[in-house]
């Protein structure tokens, strides 16, 4: 059979939705575009069948689709052998949030399987490193987004912060160790918290698979991103205008 695109195989094989049947492992693809890198994997269940993580800072939406045609291609699977879609929800870069939930949201349609979402935060988190665990990803000017997670989970949701409210919390824990996005903030941390540990992490679509595992399957239509802030553009907006729309602004793509 020749090569066919991925989406050509989409919009041209009959899909019927797959159910997992006992002894069969789930094929699953995950990724995230939610910073920089761009990652992306296939999985039977916990097993690592195919990844692919680029760090050089090119435009997801070109990127993320012939990835995932590569890598479904290395594999020797075919578009309707997938049974379920891992996304990195946010937060994160706005565009590329927004790709990665269209992206995620369009192949669960096509092909009639679940989507599950998964923290962007949580994918970055070392699930071997005792103590606290802090993942952070650069928002510009001293702020980031930030959570706080211990043996896997959240122990403080997810949110935007200054570094400064960051470090303060950070000191109420015994052991912490900072992953992500650290390298802006390496001096700060050495002088506010000298034992903690500075561990630079990438996004792993790795990760969001097998976490993704454990989450129920999202309701497709009402999927969306998690921002957790405003785009800088309409903040600076509503300092001079009343907000007349009080549907919350992170729940729209």
């Amino acid at each position: 059979m020749e090569n066919v695109r991925f989406w050509e195989t989409v919009t041209c094989v009959i899909i019927e939705k797959h159910k997992r049947k006992q002894g069969k492992k789930m094929k699953i693809l995950a990724f995230d575009t939610s910073s920089t890198a761009l990652s992306v994997a296939l999985l039977e269940d916990e097993k690592l069948v195919a990844e692919s993580t680029v760090t050089v800072k090119k435009n997801h939406s070109i990127s993320l689709m012939p990835t995932i045609d590569f890598l479904v291609a290395q594999a020797g699977w075919q578009p309707s052998d997938l049974e379920c879609i891992v996304v990195a929800q946010g937060p994160g870069s706005y565009t590329g949030l927004r790709v990665a939930v269209a992206t995620a949201k369009t192949l669960a349609y096509a092909l009639d399987i679940d989507l599950v979402g998964v923290s962007s935060l949580q994918a970055l988190t070392d699930l071997s490193v005792d103590g606290v665990v802090i993942p952070i990803m650069d928002a510009r000017r001293n702020n980031v987004y930030v959570g706080f997670y211990e043996n896997g989970q959240a122990i403080v949701p997810d949110r935007h912060a200054t570094f400064t409210d960051v470090l303060e919390q950070a000191k109420t824990f015994e052991k912490v160790t900072f992953v992500g996005e650290v390298a802006n903030f390496v001096d700060q941390i050495k002088e506010s918290l000298p034992e903690a540990t500075i561990l630079p992490s990438l996004p792993s679509a790795l990760l969001i698979g097998r976490l993704g595992l454990s989450l129920p399957p999202v309701n497709v239509d009402a999927f969306v991103p998690h921002y957790l802030k405003r785009v800088e553009a309409e903040e600076n907006w509503l300092k001079t205008h009343e907000e007349t729309n009080r549907d919350n602004y992170i729940k729209r793509v």
